[in-house]
């Protein structure tokens, strides 16, 4: 009986169907979705004079919304934390010297994210789409964690000056340049302001003081070299070594700066001459000064303290860089006085037997030695070198009516005192074309000028340096 009843409210339920299916289906009104409720801080922006506000927003269509939106609110947290240059801080020094640019003072000026303390999380929301953080950070607590840091940061960098005033003392340019320079670093977050402490009894600004102390260390160095002008000359065979010594004039007597590097340098015949030297324990250093180019100008050898040398691997080098350019660097200058040897030439040129007194080589190496500064003597006994030139051309070939010749050019400089050869050598085979012999041998004594210029010159030059 049950099935039964139930299978015929189950025929009646699709009989009134079947008569309803003619008939249209009464509607029913769609209600509006509830509007969202967002935060008061999502909708408009907090304002709390006691707190700095940091509010970050990130779309959840990108990975790591979570962690985007808390970078997003730090970053403007830290962009709410004003810091002010004031008016002859350090800082605003260098600006106005334009030692720093934008980029770099911004990073002076604004605290990284990472370095940032006592912020507190004031809330968090999100939807389908978006994720917001609200970061906050008291004031006072601020002011009083930077106060802390303040403290910290002066108690580490007067430790660095009281040590490199020691090294100083000791006569270690390089031990106290280095403890100076970590001194003012470790107040770089402070560069902007004019914090005074006590130093020496005073009341200074103490950022100011620090960048003072470089100043004084490096423009007290005294750098003197011995003798006072370099002379080179054929009796020293273009070598002279020059002694440097380097002191520090401070409060007290002048104290020899031991390890202390230099930086060396002057035209060479190859190029610029650069050396590296420190001194001794006697504050000293010698350098040999040799194949100088004698057509440079001006004609020196330049000594001064090597500043790069004495700052550490281990600290940025961008930041120090621009920090110690408007350093004083000490810087000396040696005349080199350059004397040529006297040269005594004998020439024999022929041009296929017949003796040649024309443009020929002899004439283009007393051109090129005259330049370099040699001076020709008329006697054996007043010259420091005998040059001994022979050139001579020889017939070649006639060919469709165009004749060559060759010329061969040697020669030897010798000691005049000790008849020691200094340089020897030659150039063979010059070939000159033209239309008969003998204008095909004084071709080829015109090809030849230019190559000895070029080839036998520098090897006599470079004979005897």
């Amino acid at each position: 009986m049950i099935v039964r009843y139930t299978l015929q409210a189950i025929s009646f339920a699709f009989l009134l169907a079947a008569c309803a299916g003619g008939k249209k289906a009464a509607e029913v009104p769609v209600q509006p979705a509830p509007a969202e409720q967002r935060p008061a801080w999502v909708s408009a922006r907090p304002v709390d004079p006691d707190f700095y506000i940091g509010i970050g927003l990130a779309s959840k269509n990108r990975p790591g919304a979570m962690e985007a939106a808390k970078e997003s609110a730090l970053n403007d947290l830290a962009s709410e934390i004003s810091v002010t240059v004031e008016g002859n801080s350090l800082l605003y020094t260098l600006e106005s010297k334009e030692h720093f640019n934008e980029t770099f003072t911004g990073t002076i000026k604004t605290s990284s994210n990472e370095s940032m303390e006592g912020f507190e999380r004031a809330g968090t929301w999100e939807n389908a789409s978006e994720y917001w953080v609200y970061f906050r950070l008291s004031k006072a607590e601020h002011a009083r964690l930077k106060a802390e840091k303040r403290a910290d940061a002066v108690h580490i960098a007067m430790d660095y000056r009281t040590r490199s005033q020691q090294s100083i003392a000791a006569g270690a340019m390089r031990e106290a340049f280095d403890q100076g320079l970590r001194a003012l670093i470790a107040l770089k977050a402070y560069w902007g302001e004019n914090d005074r402490v006590e130093i020496d009894g005073q009341q200074v600004p103490i950022v100011n003081a620090l960048y003072a102390d470089l100043q004084k260390l490096t423009s007290g160095v005294r750098i003197q070299v011995l003798p006072e002008r370099c002379a080179l000359s054929y009796a020293n065979r273009f070598k002279g070594e020059l002694l440097i010594s380097a002191t520090y004039t401070g409060k007290s007597n002048a104290k020899a700066l031991v390890q202390m590097p230099l930086f060396i340098s002057y035209a060479g015949v190859g190029g610029m001459v650069t050396e590296l030297k420190s001194t001794n324990a006697d504050g000293n250093a010698i350098t040999t000064i040799q194949r100088v180019n004698v057509a440079a100008s001006p004609l020196e050898v330049l000594v001064k303290l090597h500043l790069d040398e004495m700052i550490s691997r281990e600290l940025d080098r961008t930041l120090v860089n621009t920090l110690v350019s408007g350093l004083t660097v000490p810087v000396t200058h040696v005349v080199i006085d350059l004397v040529m040897p006297t040269v005594r030439m004998r020439a024999t040129e022929t041009n296929l037997g017949v003796s040649f007194s024309g443009a020929g080589v002899a004439q283009a190496v007393r051109e090129e030695l005259t330049n370099h500064g040699f001076r020709f003597v008329d006697r054996n006994a007043d010259a420091d070198l005998l040059l001994d030139l022979r050139a001579a051309s020889r017939k070649g070939t006639e060919s469709n009516g165009f004749f060559t010749a060759y010329l061969d050019v040697s020669y030897d400089l010798r000691d005049r005192r000790t008849n020691e050869v200094v340089k020897e050598g030659g150039k063979h085979n010059v070939k000159g074309v033209q239309l008969n012999y003998e204008k095909a041998g004084l071709e080829s004594f015109k090809k030849a000028r230019p190559e000895i210029r070029i080839e036998l010159i520098s090897g006599i030059m470079n004979a005897f340096q």
